[in-house]
């Protein structure tokens, strides 16, 4: 990454055995003053008035030799070369700003205390000056000051140039009132998610998707992933600090995140004060009803089985909202297809999290808990299937669905892309029944399409979170474990 150079003024200290010559990169202006400690250790203190900080730091360089390439690295820099801004959303600790200084040339850091409060002051006098640098200028946790939307809005339009600005946050954009321009067509937007298995590399990648929707297949893959690992992932998360992490100390990110959520940023959100207990609650119950449709209705009720005091619909209504404004909740739509059957298509969403270590930690799960209760892990594990397929459907202009019936038909994922092509996909844990389970959902989802109104799907899956091989059935079904899958 590289950063345009900027002038600080402090002073340091530097033991006389210890002092080396400053890095040519610093100016000359210095002042050189011998002191006297008490052990009679002569120390130079050397005073600069104006220090320019490289252009490429070694923590910089630590940094890019530990990045692990993303997925929206291509989708940002798709964006950058359309549009004069690009606005980067997603959940705290997914590592929106690190993945964004790869493309960045100057930085705003706003999450910054001391920065965030300079900036605020400079808002008053001349807000066009904290747009100032190196372009892409990067703008990190851009909605601490929401009038910088209009700012920038107005300076893209002014400049008449793409790659101008890449805004990051943690909370969805201000409402449309808080703005006096919504960005459309100036400002683009990148979804950004935990790591996939891909990402993290825990995933062979190979298996892809993009060429299944070109109609290719693959010979059998091997897969090293058994259940304890993926119990493991499943409770780890794919949070990239924690990545980089083994054991109890990875797993510990997520409870870590969870207790973050509950007393703090549900607080900051939107101003409104919530009670972190009525948060955890919630997302006790979310977990228990994880990769289900129910209602809010049944959210309320399993709440106040659990201790809550006093609570409403309206209520339950409020903490989801703010939740989903944090990029912790993320429920999966139904998919709308045209099909030759009677039965009557539901509409009520799957609940889901952005991320399944957000449910293992809210409900206290290790992965012992989970390969303990299998009928749990099944579910939870979906969670962790349909966090990977957003990942993969970004990058494939896709977006996911679920599908549910009348009649009980289900399918549990659908990536449509925007070509209107799309594959089926169903999430079993493994083993000869489930997957069989899955396939016979599959062929009979897809017989009841309407070919004559829409395509046919381009494939059909069974995604499994172990088993030795990914392979495809005499019947064309690919049974591909998801320590296989890519974009």
């Amino acid at each position: 990454m590289s950063f345009s150079t900027q002038k600080l003024h402090f002073s340091i200290k530097i033991p006389i055995q210890n002092y080396k010559q400053p890095n040519q990169t610093f100016t000359n202006n210095r002042i050189k003053s011998p002191q006297t400690t008490e052990k009679s250790k002569k120390i130079w203190t050397i005073q600069y008035k104006s220090v320019t900080l490289r252009t490429k730091s070694t923590t910089n360089k630590m940094m890019n030799n530990m990045y692990k390439p993303r997925i929206v690295d291509r989708l940002l820099a798709r964006k950058l070369a359309g549009k004069g801004a690009v606005l980067i959303e997603g959940p705290k600790w997914c590592g929106k700003t690190t993945t964004a200084r790869q493309q960045a040339k100057s930085l705003l850091d706003l999450g910054d205390t001391e920065v965030l409060k300079q900036s605020k002051q400079m808002m008053e006098i001349s807000s066009k000056t904290l747009l100032q640098g190196e372009t892409p200028r990067l703008i990190d946790e851009w909605q601490t000051i929401t009038e910088l939307w209009d700012t920038i809005r107005n300076e893209v339009d002014k400049r008449n140039a793409f790659s101008q600005f890449i805004l990051t946050g943690s909370t969805v954009a201000p409402q449309a009132e808080d703005t006096v321009h919504s960005g459309t067509g100036r400002i683009g937007r990148v979804k950004m998610r935990p790591m996939s298995l891909y990402e993290s590399g825990e995933s062979t990648g190979s298996v892809s998707l993009t060429n299944l929707f070109d109609g290719e297949t693959f010979a059998p893959q091997p897969n090293s992933i058994d259940l304890e690992r993926i119990a493991y992932l499943t409770c780890r998360g794919g949070w990239p600090q924690a990545t980089m992490l083994e054991g109890d100390i990875a797993l510990d990110q997520a409870f870590g995140y969870v207790d973050d959520i509950a007393e703090r940023d549900i607080q900051r959100v939107d101003g409104v004060k919530r009670s972190p207990e009525r948060t955890r609650l919630l997302l006790r119950s979310y977990a228990r009803n994880i990769s289900q449709q129910v209602p809010y209705s049944t959210i309320k009720a399993d709440m106040l089985s659990n201790d809550a005091k006093t609570l409403d619909e309206d209520t339950v209504a409020d903490y989801i909202k703010a939740l989903r404004k944090l990029f912790v909740i993320e429920d999966l739509d139904a998919w709308n297809p045209n099909i030759r059957s009677k039965a009557a298509i539901r509409t009520s969403d799957t609940r889901h999290f952005v991320d399944p270590s957000i449910g293992t930690a809210s409900l206290g799960l290790g992965p012992k808990d989970l390969i303990n209760d299998l009928d749990s892990f099944g579910l939870i594990f979906e969670d962790m299937a349909v966090r990977d397929l957003r990942v993969f459907a970004e990058a494939l202009d896709g977006k996911l669905y679920h599908y549910r019936d009348s009649s009980g038909l289900e399918c549990d994922t659908v990536l449509h892309r925007r070509n209107g092509t799309y594959g089926l996909i169903e999430v079993k844990l493994g083993g000869e029944k489930l997957i069989n389970d899955g396939a016979d959902a599959l062929n009979t989802l897809a017989n009841t399409i309407d070919t004559t109104k829409m395509k046919k799907p381009s494939f059909k899956m069974v995604l499994t979170a172990v088993g030795p091989y990914a392979y495809q059935r005499p019947d064309g079904i690919f049974v591909v474990p998801i320590g296989c899958l890519k974009d």
